[in-house]
C-alpha cells in the first residue's frame, strides 16, 4: 500500500513540474507574440503620423493688402454673408486667395478665407 500511495506522489509531482515549465513557456511565448504585436502597432502609427504629415497643406505666404485693395465680390460676400462685420486686415496669395480678418459685430475678430470670386474656401465663423 505504501508502494501504491508512493508511486501516486511521485507521478501527481511529476505531472505538476511538467505542467509549471509548460505554463512558463506558454507565458513567455505570449509575451514575445505581445512585443511582436506592440512593435507592429507602433511602426503603423508611425506610418499614419508621416501620412498625416504629408497631407497637411503646405504654408502659404500671403502679402498684406489694404482693405481698399480686396475685390468688390468679396466685399459684397461679407456684407451678405456676415451681417455687421468689416474687413479689419486682408492679404493675397500668389494664388490669389484672400485671408480675411473681420471684425464683427460683438467685437470679436475672425479669420475667413475666400478666393478672388468671393466664395469661401474656409470659414470659421457660422454665417449670420
Amino acid at each position: 500500500m505504501k508502494k501504491l500511495i508512493l508511486s501516486a506522489v511521485i507521478v501527481l509531482g511529476g505531472l505538476t513540474a511538467a505542467t509549471a515549465q509548460t505554463e512558463k513557456e506558454t507565458m513567455a511565448m505570449n509575451e514575445q507574440k505581445q512585443s511582436a504585436v506592440e512593435a507592429k502597432i507602433e511602426n503603423r502609427l508611425d506610418a499614419v503620423h508621416g501620412a498625416e504629415a504629408a497631407v497637411e497643406a503646405p504654408v502659404q505666404d500671403y502679402k498684406e493688402v489694404k482693405a481698399s485693395e480686396v475685390p468688390q465680390t468679396i466685399k459684397d460676400a461679407v456684407a451678405k454673408d456676415f451681417s455687421g462685420a468689416t474687413i479689419s486686415k486682408a492679404s493675397v496669395n500668389a494664388s490669389g486667395e484672400y485671408k480675411i480678418q473681420l471684425a464683427t459685430a460683438d467685437s470679436k475678430s475672425v479669420t475667413v478665407y475666400a478666393n478672388a470670386n468671393g466664395e469661401w474656401i474656409k470659414n470659421d465663423l457660422k454665417k449670420q
